[in-house]
């Protein structure tokens, strides 16, 4: 072996525990994340003469599972078939740190968008800033703050289910409406009078 194949194996042994973990949460199957961390590291791999600086390895690793993540998701065929239903939560509420917890997070998790999932996970799993977060989507920071808070929304309201962010005083859109607005390209909240 050469040294650049003994320094990718090096890499390799000390990244994918971390490259698993974030798969994981990202596509909640630990068999899809097993594949999505080996492509990860094969696509690392090929680029690994390209790569000149050594501490930005981990950085081009995480990006490269990000966007072959996104890019399973833009596929037209799906491997799985999505439901709107939603385990059962129990009715008591969960004990921080237990199994179940972990357990109904991630089937929460699992409910939202590839792109926001993506936000949700590089935010608070991965601890990045929003400017991080926002470089490695390609998107805007202010993107970044509105998925992740509608996000966290939703987890709050399936993990609760009490909505935060809905304001008593704007009625809810009807569903004529919302379509009116989803054909013509707006999302405007409709106006109390």
């Amino acid at each position: 072996m050469t040294s650049a194949d003994d320094e990718f194996t090096q890499f390799a042994d000390a990244a994918s525990s971390r490259l698993m973990a974030t798969a994981f949460l990202l596509c909640g199957d630990w068999h899809t994340a097993e594949d999505l961390t080996q492509t990860t590291l094969a696509k690392v791999f090929a680029a690994w003469w390209r790569i000149r600086n050594p501490r930005a390895v981990h950085a081009y690793a995480q990006r490269t599972l990000l966007n072959t993540y996104l890019a399973h998701y833009r596929r037209p065929q799906r491997r799985e078939v999505l439901t709107a239903d939603i385990a059962e939560l129990p009715d008591q509420a969960i004990e921080p740190g237990t199994p179940e917890l972990r357990l109904a997070l991630i089937d929460a998790l699992a409910t939202l968008p590839p792109r926001a999932r993506a936000v949700v996970v590089l935010r608070y799993w991965e601890d990045m800033s929003i400017d991080q977060v926002a470089a490695l989507l390609g998107c805007s920071a202010g993107n970044v703050k509105s998925q992740s808070a509608r996000a966290l929304d939703k987890l709050r309201l399936l993990l609760d289910g009490s909505p935060t962010a809905a304001s008593p005083s704007t009625p809810a859109a009807t569903d004529g409406q919302r379509t009116w607005e989803a054909r013509n390209g707006r999302n405007i909240a409709p106006r109390a009078f």
